[in-house]
C-alpha cells in the first residue's frame, strides 16, 4: 500500500465514498459524497471502481504530500489545484511521484472537489462504509474531519500504471458551475399541504443559499411558501434532495448528512442529476426551481447512467489504444501510426 500525509487540512476535508446504506431505521444516516457525479468519475479516471472512497474537499484545500508514486484525478469545483506549486488539470488522470506537494488556491468556481487515489483510500469500514459521519464520529479516520499530520493509506493501483494515466473526461461530459442555478423537483410528498399561490411562489421564486449551509442541509431565503395550515407533519423518512418548508415558509434541501426522519412537511425533493448542482452551491448562489415529472427525472436519470458508462468505455479504449503504441515501439519496429483521440 502507499500512503498520503496531510500537511494542512484545509476547511473540510473528508473520505467519504458512496454512503452508508442499510441503517437508517437505526437512526444512521448514509452520508457519502455529496457530488456523486464527480466522485465516481474522478474513480474512473484513475482505474478505481466507481464507489471508492476519496477526498472531498469544501471551499478551502488541503496540502498533502504525497509519499509513493502513484495516480490521482481531480474533479468536482474548481479550487484552483496545484502540484509542486504548478497548476495541474482537472477531470483526467494526473501521474505523482514521492515526495509531490499537492494544494489549492482560490476558488474559480463550485465549492467541492474530489481528490481520487488509485486503488482507493484504504481506512476500515463501518457499517459497510469508508465514508465520514463528523456529528457521530463514525467512519473515515478517527471519525472526524482530517487534520494536519494524518497519515493515509491508499491502495495498490489496480490497474497498470501506464494503462490509466493518460485518461481525460471529454469536454462534453464536464459540468459547469453556475452563480444562479436552475434545479429540476418533482412536487412532492406534502404538496397537498400548500395552497396553490404557495406552489407557484416555490416555482416562480429566486432562493439565495444562505451562510447556513453544510453537509446537512442548504437554507435558503426568499419569499415566504404559503401552507394550508402548518408545516408540521408527523415524522416521516428524508430522501436526500427533500425540500422541506418549516412554517416560516423558507425552504431547507436535506443533503447528505440529513437526518434519517423529520417532521416538516417536505414540498418537493430534487431529481438525482441535480443533486451535484446543489453540492457546488456556495452561500449567495441563486437557486430557482422548475417542475418536472417523476417520469422526466427517470428518464434523465437513465442518460446520466448511459453517459457514465460511455465515459468507462471511452477511457478503457483510451487506455487500449495507448498501450498498443507503447508495445509497437518496445517491440523495436516503427510504425507511422496516427491514432485518433477516443471520447
Amino acid at each position: 500500500m502507499g500512503e498520503i500525509k496531510i500537511k494542512n487540512p484545509g476547511l473540510l476535508t473528508l473520505i467519504q465514498d458512496n454512503g452508508r446504506y442499510g441503517y437508517q431505521q437505526f437512526g444512521v444516516p448514509v452520508s457519502g459524497v455529496m457530488d456523486s457525479f464527480s466522485h465516481r468519475v474522478g474513480n474512473i479516471l484513475v482505474g478505481n471502481n466507481e464507489n471508492e472512497a476519496l477526498l472531498e474537499v469544501t471551499i478551502l484545500g488541503p496540502e498533502i504530500e504525497i509519499m509513493n508514486d502513484s495516480l490521482i484525478a481531480i474533479t468536482g469545483g474548481d479550487l484552483s489545484p496545484v502540484l509542486n506549486s504548478e497548476p495541474v488539470p482537472m477531470w483526467e488522470s494526473i501521474r505523482i511521484k514521492k515526495g509531490d506537494i499537492l494544494g489549492f488556491g482560490q476558488i474559480k468556481n463550485g465549492c467541492r472537489s474530489y481528490i481520487a487515489f488509485a486503488g482507493g483510500i484504504q481506512v476500515e469500514k463501518v457499517m459497510g462504509s469508508r465514508s465520514t459521519y463528523v456529528k457521530a464520529k463514525i467512519g473515515g479516520l478517527n471519525g472526524g474531519n482530517l487534520k494536519s499530520g494524518d497519515i493515509i493509506k491508499i491502495g495498490n493501483l489496480q490497474d497498470n500504471l501506464t494503462s490509466t494515466k493518460h485518461r481525460k473526461l471529454p469536454n462534453k461530459y464536464i459540468p459547469t458551475y453556475s452563480n444562479n442555478i436552475e434545479v429540476r423537483v418533482v412536487l412532492g410528498p406534502q404538496d397537498d399541504y400548500f395552497t396553490e399561490k404557495g406552489i407557484q411562489k416555490f416555482l416562480s421564486a429566486e432562493y439565495k443559499v444562505t451562510n447556513e449551509c453544510d453537509r446537512m442541509g442548504y437554507r435558503l431565503e426568499g419569499e415566504a411558501i404559503e401552507h394550508i395550515s402548518g408545516g408540521d407533519i408527523i415524522s416521516d423518512g428524508i430522501n436526500f434532495g427533500a425540500i422541506q418548508i418549516p412554517n416560516h415558509g423558507q425552504p431547507i434541501i436535506m443533503m447528505a448528512d440529513r437526518q434519517t426522519a423529520g417532521g416538516y412537511t417536505k414540498i418537493a425533493n430534487v431529481i438525482s442529476i441535480d443533486l451535484p448542482k446543489i453540492a457546488q452551491a456556495k452561500p449567495g448562489d441563486c437557486i430557482t426551481f422548475k417542475k418536472v415529472t417523476i417520469y422526466e427525472a427517470q428518464r434523465l436519470l437513465e442518460e446520466m447512467e448511459e453517459d457514465i458508462n460511455t465515459i468507462k468505455r471511452n477511457c478503457i479504449s483510451e487506455s487500449i489504444i495507448r498501450i498498443s503504441e507503447i508495445l509497437l515501439k518496445v517491440n523495436g519496429k516503427e510504425y507511422n501510426v496516427k491514432v485518433e483521440e477516443v471520447g
